[in-house]
């Protein structure tokens, strides 16, 4: 299992996640989103404050963060465990988790982390905003890694998963 590359999957290639709560009906609801991996493989977000997922989380904390993309080179599929649909697998990153709403000070501390970065790599569409306007509009969740899966980062189909053990 390759977990750098993994990580390099998530940060320099899949970009957008789709991230998945339960509605109050206790359906699935899964919208893409900007996610940023951290290195404990916990997961940070900084939305829009009026979102519906926020009531959503406050209800009930259980979350999937997916990243999904292309094969990694060299992949193979010669031996599918059921079908063979003559394509290759996607290689894939979920993180099974715990969301925790962030105070203000959380949510700016990322926001400029990650706005700075895009700006560096030239990456300036979206708005700058203000200290006030992070914390009169935005809102910051942090991800809790309880399950972590790869697919796609080692030999043919296989995947790799494993609980992630807190230790603070």
């Amino acid at each position: 299992m390759d977990l750098a590359a993994a990580r390099a999957f998530v940060l320099d290639e899949a970009g957008f996640a789709q991230v998945t709560t339960i509605d109050r009906a206790g359906f699935p609801v899964s919208r893409t989103m900007t996610a940023f991996l951290e290195p404990d493989w916990s997961v940070s977000l900084v939305q829009r404050a009026g979102h519906r997922r926020l009531d959503q989380w406050r209800r009930d904390p259980h979350t999937l963060v997916t990243w999904v993309g292309t094969p990694a080179p060299g992949a193979s599929n010669d031996r599918p465990h059921v079908f063979d649909l003559g394509l290759l697998p996607p290689r894939v990153v979920a993180i099974r988790g715990t969301a925790t709403l962030m105070p203000p000070g959380w949510t700016l501390e990322v926001y400029r982390r990650e706005v700075g970065r895009q700006r560096a790599a030239g990456f300036t569409k979206a708005p700058l905003r203000t200290d006030e306007d992070v914390a009169a509009s935005l809102a910051g969740v942090r991800i809790d890694p309880v399950r972590v899966r790869l697919e796609g980062f080692g030999v043919g189909a296989e995947s790799h998963l494993w609980t992630v053990r807190r230790t603070s």
